[in-house]
């Protein structure tokens, strides 16, 4: 089993691009070791939905994992997504990222499921082969309730049991699932690293896991290494204290009209604390207003980000 330490905050950097377009990688080799420094940081998880990476072509994903990976100089591990629709197409992807110099990958499931579902045991040999063919280390990616692509518990259990697996990022999003299927899978598989993506339930899923792979954690890096360290040690006043904190961010980002949004408003927030110089994104993602911007600055002032 691999012996990659997620158990802390791993945050999900946003992909920055220039005014024209283009992949920014000065920005992001900057981004990247501003992450990186802090204390409590166990990795920097790119080409997910917060990074755009489905927007980016093939030689581009592969440029984004080799600045960070140089950024970083091998001080913090670089987890690639992988995408790709089919299974070949996605072990594909992840020889790609391993040879880029990826220590690990977040193996989304194929986007067809997210509408039309998938067959029993499709999901256990998507893990199987792209592991097989790659010898990436996985993390098992649990899809939000409402989608098709959710994995009930029983594949759960066993994609966790498959080589090479080494941790979860879940979010269900359905507490009722969230409160009796992460027992089952610390019971089961005690060695498994439990990790919430719940940037905007942050509070009620601290105190079950390891750590936090979140997109948030790329632009509130500080105050989520708080809120993880007060999930451990079960202080819950702490943990509500930084949860409150947090809640007008927490609403200018992600209690928006479409989680995708929370991209956008994710650069607006990082062009605003002065980490990246611009805040463009990429089609089908589509600026937010002037007043949304403002928004996201005062959330961010209130919560003494800026």
């Amino acid at each position: 089993m691999t012996e990659i330490d997620l158990r802390g905050l791993v945050p999900a950097p946003v992909t920055p691009f220039t005014p024209d377009g283009a992949v920014d990688h000065e920005a992001l080799a900057s981004y990247g070791r501003w992450l990186a420094g802090f204390d409590g940081v166990k990795g920097l998880v790119c080409l997910g939905h917060a990074g755009e990476g489905t927007f980016l072509t093939q030689d581009e994903q592969v440029a984004v994992i080799r600045t960070l990976v140089e950024a970083v100089g091998g001080k913090t591990p670089i987890i690639a997504g992988i995408t790709g629709e089919g299974t070949a197409v996605a072990a594909a992807e992840a020889r790609r990222a391993v040879d880029a110099g990826a220590a690990a990958g977040l193996l989304y499931p194929s986007h067809g499921w997210l509408r039309f579902g998938f067959q029993k045991g499709a999901p256990q040999d998507r893990y199987r082969v792209v592991h097989e063919e790659s010898g990436l280390p996985l993390i098992l990616f649990q899809y939000p309730d409402v989608t098709k692509a959710s994995y009930d518990l029983e594949t759960q259990l066993e994609i966790a049991a498959q080589p090479g697996v080494f941790a979860t990022k879940n979010g269900v999003r359905n507490m009722r699932r969230w409160d009796t299927e992460i027992p089952v899978l610390r019971a089961e598989h005690p060695e498994l690293q439990i990790l919430t993506c719940h940037d905007e339930y942050l509070l009620h899923t601290m105190f079950d896991v390891d750590g936090a792979l979140v997109g948030y954690g790329g632009l509130a890096p500080e105050p989520l290494i708080e809120l993880i360290e007060a999930g451990k040690a079960r202080d819950y006043a702490a943990a509500r204290a930084l949860h409150d904190r947090l809640l007008p961010v927490t609403k200018a980002v992600y209690h928006r009209g479409s989680h995708m949004e929370g991209t956008v408003a994710l650069k607006l927030g990082l062009k605003a604390r002065g980490i990246l110089p611009s805040a463009a994104v990429r089609s089908p993602l589509i600026d937010l207003t002037p007043a949304a911007e403002q928004e996201i600055h005062l959330a961010l002032k209130s919560a003494e980000l800026v």
